[in-house]
């Protein structure tokens, strides 16, 4: 089964299913060793970790193909990948699908804020008109080359309208051809209950630590009937503390003995980079060359 297909059979399940956020490789291994079933490649973490600039639109359609190639290349599983605005217009946007699907994309989330864009838990957003969005998702699901290939439409409305006109337009972005909606920052679980009982599309929840939406938990999301949920930059936040700690330690103490119950082993680390693999290549390569010299 194709990746893709894989993930549709996923969502159809609408059973809040975790995907954990990846802004490299590295994190995308550590994910599918832990055992889930799908990767979120998080236009905030990229920006983060790659730039080390907030997510206010500095990330480029380049930046995005080399993180989701990359990630592609060393993990199974279905990547849903944060598309911000598209770059650009709807030309843009049909563009940045193409390129993006080659890449590895099994999703794509493209959102109705004007660009540059800005994380959905800041101040200061707006939106475009629907008109615009509209001409957006249909260049989107044109530039696909595999129907499979899903387009999750985004509306950062809540924050700008109010529930009421962003539930209007998810609904609207549905009926232009986008195979999930998603309302982002609802403030409370009665806005969280409210949108999947008066949308039709699957749904997504995204649960950022320390933003606007609270976390119920996987159970509760499940039962209110939301396909996916986002943890996009929890590997991200972890990896800082951490990073900050053993910083710390080596500044103040000079030794790593403070932290090291809570660093990862040498062998942790290279398994999760498959190094045996590699080894077992290095080795059934050079008995080739070897027996070439025979």
């Amino acid at each position: 089964m194709t990746r893709n297909r894989k993930l549709k059979q996923i969502v159809d399940r609408r059973a809040a299913v975790t995907a954990p956020g990846a802004a490299n490789a590295l994190f995308a291994r550590a994910i599918e060793e832990s055992g889930f079933e799908v990767i979120y490649v998080t236009g905030a973490g990229i920006a983060n970790m790659h730039l080390g600039q907030p997510d206010i639109g500095l990330t480029s359609l380049s930046d995005l193909v080399y993180a989701v190639s990359s990630i592609a290349d060393v993990v199974d599983l279905p990547l849903i990948v944060d598309a911000d605005t598209g770059f650009g217009n709807a030309l843009n946007m049909y563009q940045t699908v193409r390129k993006l699907e080659r890449a590895g994309a099994s999703a794509l989330q493209v959102e109705d804020q004007i660009f540059p864009k800005r994380c959905g838990h800041f101040d200061g957003k707006d939106v475009v008109p629907v008109d615009e969005m509209l001409g957006k998702i249909k260049a989107a699901t044109d530039a696909r080359q595999d129907d499979n290939l899903l387009v999750i439409a985004r509306t950062d409305a809540r924050a700008v309208l109010g529930l009421d006109a962003a539930i209007e337009r998810a609904w609207a972005y549905g009926e232009a051809g986008a195979d999930l909606t998603f309302v982002e920052a609802p403030v409370d679980a009665r806005e969280m209950a409210e949108i999947t009982r008066r949308l039709a599309k699957p749904q997504v929840a995204n649960i950022v630590f320390g933003g606007r939406t609270p976390d119920p938990g996987r159970d509760h999301l499940a039962e209110m009937g939301f396909s996916l949920v986002l943890y996009a930059n929890a590997t991200l936040q972890a990896a800082l503390h951490a990073t900050y700690e053993t910083l710390w330690a080596l500044r103040d103490h000079g030794s790593l003995d403070p932290v090291a119950d809570r660093l990862s082993s040498f062998d942790e680390r290279q398994r999760t980079v498959r190094k045996p693999h590699w080894d077992s290549l290095e080795k059934r390569y050079a008995l080739v060359a070897g027996a070439g010299r025979d």
